[in-house]
């Protein structure tokens, strides 16, 4: 009986040939320096909606890229049919490097990070002034996790016919965020006009809960220049319901809104609070003599000294340490 060692010879019919099933492995990858570069409009069931030039096309992710997945707002890179026909579907090869990444958790026992998009400039926090009461906890939320993210964070208060808004801007008066306040009576004049400007040239994500207007303050902005066939390709529908997240051209193609979906909660599970200082840059030099791992509300802390010699306004260190602790405290509470 003749037996095969690891160096058969040519007599050795048992030998396979080297078909497609035993070709050796490697771990070089196509460049694909010919590949299109789109941005992802929403991602549905595993289908990322891309659009390339001025077609949306639909796109599986590659295998190649294992596990690292693309989101709303991501540059990518894609290849294959792109023509944007019905049934065809085209391969994204590459995620391009992301200047912001805006995270949230589902609550701040989840360790699981959802990225709820790539690539934005600034987080609009729509809130009700009334009809349903505004809620500071998830507002400071937001601005937390735009501040961790790097977002330039603005806020717009809907419903002032209901309700002042003097109250609510005093809360975050020395915080310096921007805002538009907006009512029923303006909405569709000169209200959304006025959002639509501080939006110009930018990519925003819209979060806010249930009931606050948000959708429909995004369908105002958008449906002026009939962005109707964009939806369309998106989700089949002439309105969007917003399920999940959701980009779409201002007029012009002066910028991005993406709407995303209600959120009840908003965690913080991933916040890293050395980076929610940087938003307070006349206190960042006052940590230097913090103790290691600080929290920054503790009695050794150095701002306290920093602030009292006359280095910035002690209502602003106020206002960091009231977000600092949102991360300790449930939103409830």
């Amino acid at each position: 009986m003749r037996r095969y060692g690891k160096n058969p010879d040519e007599d050795d019919i048992r030998v396979r040939p080297n078909t497609k099933g035993n070709r050796p492995r490697t771990n070089i990858r196509p460049k694909h320096e010919d590949a299109a570069e789109g941005m992802v409009l929403t991602v549905d069931r595993g289908r990322l909606h891309v659009l390339i030039g001025e077609r949306t096309i639909v796109a599986m992710k590659a295998r190649e890229l294992g596990r690292k997945s693309a989101v709303v707002g991501d540059r990518v890179a894609v290849v294959g049919d792109l023509s944007g026909d019905k049934d065809t579907l085209a391969r994204i090869v590459r995620v391009e490097p992301r200047k912001s990444v805006l995270r949230r958790t589902a609550d701040d026992d989840d360790p699981y990070e959802r990225v709820v998009v790539a690539n934005a400039d600034q987080l609009a926090i729509v809130t009700a002034l009334a009809d349903p009461e505004p809620r500071p906890r998830m507002i400071d939320r937001c601005l937390v996790a735009a501040y961790d993210a790097g977002l330039e964070p603005l806020l717009v208060l809907t419903k002032s016919d209901l309700a002042s808004p003097d109250k609510l801007l005093e809360t975050y008066a020395t915080l310096g965020v921007s805002y538009v306040v907006t009512n029923r009576d303006n909405f569709l004049t000169g209200g959304v006009d006025a959002v639509r400007e501080r939006l110009k040239g930018r990519i925003t994500a819209f979060v806010g809960h249930s009931g606050v207007g948000k959708t429909t303050l995004v369908n105002a902005l958008v449906e002026r220049q009939r962005a109707t066939g964009i939806v369309n390709a998106v989700t089949g529908r002439g309105r969007h319901t917003t399920t999940s997240a959701l980009a779409l051209p201002l007029p012009g193609d002066d910028g991005w809104v993406v709407d995303t979906p209600g959120v009840r909660s908003f965690g913080l599970h991933h916040i890293d609070p050395s980076r929610v200082i940087l938003a307070f840059p006349e206190l960042v030099a006052g940590t230097e003599e913090c103790p290691r791992g600080c929290s920054h509300d503790e009695p050794e802390c150095a701002l306290d000294a920093w602030v009292a010699a006359g280095h910035a306004d002690p209502a602003r260190l106020d206002s960091l340490r009231r977000l600092l602790a949102t991360r300790e405290r449930r939103e409830g509470d």
